[in-house]
């Protein structure tokens, strides 16, 4: 797959994890209405975002605690929401992806965050990415 279409991928995961959050929906519910209104015809495009959403929800639990450990003045339900499942993706693939290299996966995710959130925005995630891919690293 192109990295067009990684970066493709990722946001349509961020968009189902943003749907979920802030619709209070299952994976089930989000998919059943997501990919009707997103007709994504590539299924590379389709699989990877669907593997980013699932390695997502299931390691939500451990993602906020990463994202709350690393956060020293924001608890989760207070970040921008689309901010919080930037985060969620990116901390997703950091966990479930280890062969996308840490850095790889802040520069997409700062990208994605430039399109869908405030531009200066984007030193939050940043950092919150930076502080949680050097906890991930092997010590």
């Amino acid at each position: 797959m192109t990295a067009t279409g990684r970066r493709k991928s990722r946001e349509l995961a961020m968009q189902m994890l943003f749907q979920a959050d802030i619709g209070k929906q299952t994976p089930e519910q989000v998919r059943a209405t997501f990919w009707k209104a997103n007709d994504e015809d590539e299924p590379d495009v389709r699989g990877f975002a669907e593997d980013l959403f699932r390695v997502a929800i299931e390691n939500q639990e451990k993602i906020d605690e990463l994202l709350t450990a690393n956060s020293k003045h924001w608890r989760i339900e207070r970040m921008p929401a689309v901010d919080r499942n930037v985060l969620r993706m990116a901390v997703g693939e950091m966990l479930g992806f280890k062969g996308t290299p840490f850095p790889i996966v802040i520069n997409e995710a700062l990208e994605i965050a430039r399109r869908y959130s405030a531009p200066e925005s984007c030193n939050f995630p940043n950092g919150m990415l930076d502080a949680i891919a050097h906890s991930l690293l092997p010590k």
